[in-house]
């Protein structure tokens, strides 16, 4: 083959360090597209964001050159360094939760992603983080889950 092909999708989960309520509506409305541009400068794709006050979801689709330690690196990075310089001492976790998102559940991903604020209405971000991990057949010590 002369040519490299990839579809390679990933749902990501992160939070602000120790879930501070940090992500104000009005941030989000700006953090999104940043996000956005953040991937279009390093050659991949942010194709939804969502979130609520205490954490992001992001689907990304990444090209072959592209692994996705250094995605979220990128995009974790270059948000929180331009988040600090108008909040002081802003942080996202450490850690992260991604799952590859296979082609025929992209439509329903981004929807998930759309609706956090009503979804977040009825759960909380630390049983939705677990469920994400166990669904997806990740072990996990519940000890070392969280910041």
């Amino acid at each position: 083959m002369a040519h490299t092909y990839i579809n390679s999708h990933f749902h990501a989960i992160f939070s602000t360090k120790d879930r501070q309520p940090l992500l104000t509506p009005d941030l989000r409305r700006s953090l999104w597209p940043y996000l956005g541009g953040i991937a279009r400068r390093y050659g991949f794709k942010v194709i939804e964001s969502g979130g609520v006050d205490d954490h992001v979801h992001t689907l990304i689709s990444l090209p072959a050159t592209m692994d996705l330690a250094r995605a979220l690196q990128l995009l974790k990075g270059g948000s929180s360094k331009w988040i600090r310089e108008t909040h002081k001492d802003f942080a996202w976790q450490t850690g992260y939760a991604a799952f590859a998102t296979s082609i025929s559940l992209l439509d329903k991903t981004i929807d998930y992603i759309r609706r956090q604020e009503q979804h977040h209405k009825k759960l909380d971000f630390k049983t939705e983080y677990i469920r994400f991990l166990k669904a997806n057949h990740i072990d996990y010590d519940p000890r070392y889950v969280f910041d």
